[in-house]
């Protein structure tokens, strides 16, 4: 089945590391709606009339939109594909706009799943990180939202941060599990160009934190959601019992999606697609009928290698039956010469011809499936 992510760029202030698109100015918001309520018409062909399994509204700070101005991409989703009516639609949402009020708007769509971008319950963090909200509002909008009728909520959180000491990376992970949420998106801080935090850690006013430091809370992370019921069923992805984000996980089995908004990435199986990633410059395009994105054809290595970077950071792993079937590939003796050494290291594991990755190897994620790529 297939999904649909709708990008909304704007945000109330920049957080330090952030390098997604958005923009702090609201002026042109409803124009912007406009626009991709419009893309979503005129695309609406693309998944070929397949079952929208999924929908995420993403951002940016999706949550800052009103009830009305949800409710209209809602319909207009509704309106124009093939919507599942069991169908998993994702809002993401920062706590400070998750008002007693707000959540009873959100509670009557037929919006079913919230990620919060919590990334700290400790002041001090969100301070350094120049996020909107407090951990006061942090602890308001889960009890509210449960409240509310919530009973899939996510959360994001950061860990790797500049003196963040592993005591305090522990509460923050005691404080999610107490707050009896179902699935939690942790991630490694990381220093992207163009962003506050690059300039600060070039100026040398930061100092990232050694590897050492990052790998033992990522396990301590690791072992205390595993004892409380939580399953690693991606790298950075922790959920409840069949509480998987449906959306993300569609990503990482390569299924299709239809990506709307500035900077959206769209996939149909043969090819990619990207978004113009300037608000206005994308308004224009579509207004004008012209196409607002750029295209690129998969080729059979590229789709392999894909395959093989994303299905290796999930619970299904790689499945060597597929890999010959799908891409006409024989398993080489440099991809068996690889295999073995992470046997050994006890960073991967097979069953039933799958290549999995153990708790211990899940670090090594990105540079197992490096090597196992194939490369001209």
């Amino acid at each position: 089945m297939a999904g649909i992510y709708i990008h909304i760029p704007f945000c109330k202030q920049a957080c330090n590391y952030c390098d997604f698109h958005f923009s702090t100015s609201l002026s042109s918001k409803k124009i912007m709606l406009a626009a991709i309520a419009k893309e979503l018409e005129n695309r609406k062909n693309y998944l070929n009339g397949e079952t929208i399994d999924t929908v995420y509204i993403g951002g940016g700070t999706p949550s800052i939109l009103t009830k009305e101005e949800l409710e209209l991409l809602l319909n207009v989703v509704s309106g124009n594909f093939n919507l599942n009516s069991k169908a998993e639609i994702t809002l993401e949402a920062n706590p400070d706009d998750l008002t007693k009020q707000k959540l009873k708007e959100l509670s009557s769509l037929a919006i079913n799943r919230l990620s919060i971008g919590v990334q700290s319950f400790n002041n001090e963090d969100l301070i350094w990180m120049n996020r909107a909200h407090n951990s006061t509002q942090v602890d308001d909008c889960l009890e509210n939202a449960q409240q509310a009728g919530f009973s899939n909520i996510s959360i994001d959180l950061i860990y790797g941060l500049p003196k963040l000491s592993i005591l305090e990376w522990e509460n923050n992970l005691s404080k999610a599990i107490e707050k009896k949420i179902q699935h939690i998106s942790a991630y490694c801080l990381t220093v992207e160009p163009k962003t506050a935090l690059s300039k600060l850690v070039k100026l040398g006013n930061v100092i990232a934190p050694p590897d050492a430091e990052i790998v033992d809370q990522f396990e301590r992370m690791q072992n205390m959601l595993s004892s409380n019921g939580f399953e690693q069923y991606e790298v950075s992805s922790f959920c409840k019992p069949s509480l998987e984000s449906r959306h993300n996980s569609n990503y990482w089995t390569g299924e299709k999606y239809l990506g709307v908004g500035p900077s959206a990435h769209s996939y149909n199986g043969e090819s990619r697609q990207w978004n113009l990633s300037n608000n206005g410059g994308y308004i224009k395009k579509i207004n004008a009928n012209q196409p607002s994105f750029e295209i690129e054809k998969i080729e059979n290595k590229t789709a392999y290698n894909e395959y093989i970077l994303t299905r290796l950071r999930t619970k299904w792993g790689i499945d060597i039956k597929y890999i010959v079937t799908k891409f006409h590939l024989n398993i080489t003796e440099s991809f068996k010469k690889e295999l073995d050494h992470y046997l050994l290291l006890n960073y991967i594991k097979t069953e039933n011809e799958v290549i999995l990755l153990t708790q211990k190897g899940m670090m090594m994620a990105d540079r197992i499936a490096s090597d196992l790529f194939l490369v001209d």
